[in-house]
């Protein structure tokens, strides 16, 4: 017996509850943590930057519409990439998305050279998710990696 009237067992007894009871709460086992979120899919870059790219031609067509005729196809083809994207992730595409302003201003004689910089880049980040995409993604990606960098010469 201690000093306080409790046994030596019976206070081991009631530690060793509490010690138990403290570690089952800490795993989740009653529920107490949320699930973690799924990590982002790998080919959600690929998607925000075709909407992105998307945008920058619509930015540029508002800023020299003489230029819509040349740049509207370019534009459809990176709405139809975000199409596909996003059913191959399982979402939806958003059907427009506010794209970051671009560098050059709105009274730029030509913006065709801020959307190949642009499109180079983006061509870039498709050949790099093509070479680690599994093999139902790859035909897509790789499809997205030659368009973009055909947009670019286009733009010459």
């Amino acid at each position: 017996m201690t000093p306080g009237g409790h046994s030596r067992r019976g206070v081991l007894v009631t530690a060793g509850a509490a010690l138990s009871a403290a570690t089952l709460s800490g795993c989740g086992l009653f529920g107490d943590d949320p699930e973690p979120p799924p990590p982002p899919d790998p080919l959600q870059p690929l998607l925000d930057e075709a909407l992105a790219l998307a945008g920058a031609y619509d930015r540029a067509i508002a800023a020299q519409p003489a230029l819509a005729a040349r740049l509207t196809p370019l534009a459809g083809a990176h709405r139809e990439h975000a199409t596909e994207l996003a059913r191959m992730i399982g979402t939806v595409a958003p059907s427009a998305v506010a794209a970051p302003p671009s560098s050059g201003s709105a009274t730029d004689a030509d913006p065709t050279g801020e959307l190949r910089k642009a499109e180079q880049a983006a061509q870039k980040n498709a050949v790099a998710a093509c070479g680690s995409a599994p093999k139902e993604r790859a035909a897509l990606v790789g499809s997205i990696a030659a368009c973009r960098a055909t947009h670019a010469e286009a733009l010459r």
